[in-house]
């Protein structure tokens, strides 16, 4: 007890330090720097050196993760070697030469060319990467080159936009062609009140054809007598004839398929396996409130239902009828802005040279582009996606993708999609279905296509052009 209570307290003592003389603490400390630097130096290297554009490691090429290891051993080491002395130093030296050979990659000898490779550009790598640059550039000359554009159309006309231009006193003389519009639904009334004589067997399925032939044919040319009569303007004339054939899909469609109902109620045959539970339900005499809910909704295709939805978005709505207001006015904007200029002060094209008709064309390229844009935006987008709203239409799909299509026939199979379906479904089945061929078939419906869209577009354009008054 005596010894231990006089006994001095231990005392710990920090190990010596080495001389600045020693030679394994410089090289201990040169190791460590290696270290640090390689830390830092090793993504950079790999990034300049590494045979593809990603992470993998060539061969023979030492990964991070072994990076990684030998950093650990060398800590290890050289840990070792600051306490031991000039064993240490020794350990630092063999680490440092360690590294130095894992390290083989980022040295000078080290092939840089490792494999074949295609420039960027070329045919088998071009669509193997983004070009996410080139379509950033392109949107940058595109605001650059209209810029101009507009700043060169104001200078030279000034501000085109008159306070008439939606309405003015004029307009009063295209009041026939607004009450033939609103005369229009007489003829959805006597195709409903058909159908109900022909499923209640009071008049032969021939005779219903044929007053069907007679309402849809008085349906389309009513309006262009009207607008031979009447001294209208091109856009009111254009409005007629856009809504008269918009009725008469709609008639055709619903004759259609009413006829097609009757003969599969009346032959007692199994409907396609294609149908499902609902498309039977379909099969049902039509009704008041289903041709009225018909006439008005965004599709051609005439059907007893459709998908609906639950509710009416009203924040949605209010903010796609703002958008359609802006883009209907920039469409104003554009005719008389940039295309009415353009067209006073062109030449004829019979009167003038070719040069002349083709500068012409190409001056109006541009803002017929943007007003087309603009129309499909406006009506297939904003205007459908309103009324589907409105009414809860559920199949909202009125177009597709076209900006992706690869010919002539994608396009146009995705840009109008109430039209494509009506064309298939109406035209196309039924001339395959009584052994018309394919290609006349493509053929028969393409022209069918055309004559509806030339007599809405075309015609009353020729006739305030030629005076046919």
């Amino acid at each position: 007890m005596g010894d231990s209570d006089d006994a001095p307290p231990a005392v710990h003592r920090r190990p010596p330090r080495p001389a600045r003389g020693s030679g394994g603490a410089v090289e201990g400390f040169a190791a460590a720097l290696r270290r640090r630097l390689k830390s830092g130096a090793s993504a950079a290297a790999r990034a300049s050196f590494a045979p593809d554009s990603g992470d993998e490691s060539a061969a023979g090429e030492p990964s991070s993760s072994s990076f990684r290891r030998r950093d650990t051993s060398g800590d290890s080491s050289s840990a070792g070697g600051g306490r031991g002395g000039s064993g240490g130093g020794a350990g630092g030296g063999g680490g440092g030469g360690a590294m130095d050979f894992s390290a083989f990659t980022f040295r000078a000898a080290a092939p840089v060319h490792r494999k074949a490779k295609e420039s960027p550009l070329s045919s088998d790598a071009i669509f193997k990467q983004s070009h996410a640059g080139l379509f950033n550039l392109c949107i940058v000359v595109l605001v650059a080159v209209n810029s101009r554009l507009i700043i060169e159309n104001l200078m030279k006309y000034g501000l085109l936009i008159r306070s008439g231009f939606w309405f003015n006193a004029t307009s009063l003389r295209d009041w026939p062609l607004l009450m033939c519009c609103l005369s229009l639904p007489a003829f959805p009334l006597g195709a409903f009140a058909v159908e109900k004589l022909a499923f209640r067997n009071l008049i032969t399925d021939a005779a219903a054809t044929s007053l069907h032939i007679f309402l849809t044919t008085a349906e389309i040319v009513y309006p262009v007598l009207v607008i031979l009569m009447c001294d209208s303007a091109v856009v009111s004339g254009f409005v007629l004839m856009f809504i008269a054939c918009i009725v008469w899909l709609k008639l055709v469609s619903f004759a259609h398929t009413n006829h097609d109902t009757r003969k599969l109620i009346t032959s007692g045959k199994k409907v396609d396996d294609e149908l499902s539970a609902a498309g039977v339900d379909n099969l049902q005499p039509p009704t008041l409130g289903s041709l009225i809910y018909f006439m008005m909704a965004p599709t051609l295709c005439y059907q007893p239902s459709y998908p609906r939805t639950t509710h009416t978005r009203k924040g949605w709505l209010i903010r796609q009828i703002i958008l359609y207001l802006i883009f209907t006015g920039l469409q104003g904007f554009i005719i008389e802005q940039y295309i009415n200029p353009i067209v006073v002060n062109s030449q004829h094209p019979l009167k003038g040279g070719l040069l002349n008709a083709v500068e012409t064309v190409l001056k109006l390229s541009l803002p017929d582009v943007y007003l087309w844009l603009c129309m499909f935006y406006c009506f297939f987008h904003l205007w459908l996606n309103i009324l589907a709203e409105i009414l809860r239409f559920g199949d909202r799909e009125f177009y597709k993708d076209w900006w992706n299509a690869k010919t002539i026939d994608e396009y146009w199979r995705k840009w109008n999609m109430p039209v494509h379906k009506w064309i298939v479904r109406h035209v196309y089945f039924p001339c395959m279905r009584n052994g018309i061929s394919k290609e006349v078939a493509v053929f028969i419906s393409f022209f069918v296509s055309a004559v509806l869209h030339e007599h809405v577009l075309l015609f009353p354009a020729a006739y305030s052009s030629f005076g046919l008054s």
